[in-house]
């Protein structure tokens, strides 16, 4: 088993910044793949953004692309997501993935976390 605990969401202005945080815990982080995913209300779940078990290679959404990072460290067993020159419709329930044979996706995840909530007010 692999618990994963999302933390650093919030409410924050167009335009500012939020680093979200995972903690995981259970198994070996660094066998991992990890993910982080998005739900907006009324909506489903969405990627993000994706990383290797080394994090040299990071995979996103084309909605983010250019202003979210996604980086990770395995002797912390915590991955990031940098988020920066947010928008309100960036607006969602964020979530943590593991998926231990191939990225997470949203039908395909090992482990999710509880999630964190982000707030972009215009």
């Amino acid at each position: 088993q692999v618990q994963l605990v999302e933390s650093g969401g919030g409410l924050v202005q167009t335009g500012g910044s939020l680093r979200l945080s995972c903690a995981a815990s259970g198994r070996t982080f660094s066998n991992y793949r990890m993910g982080w995913f998005r739900q907006a209300p009324g909506k489903e779940r969405e990627f993000v953004a994706a990383i290797s078990l080394s994090g040299r290679n990071t995979y996103y959404a084309d909605s983010v692309k250019g202003r979210f990072t996604i980086s990770r460290d395995n002797a912390r067993n915590t991955v990031y997501l940098q988020m920066i020159s947010l928008k309100p419709e960036d607006t969602a329930l964020y979530y943590c993935a593991a998926r231990y044979t191939n990225y997470p996706t949203t039908v395909e995840s090992d482990y999710w976390g509880q999630g964190t909530q982000v707030t972009v007010s215009s």
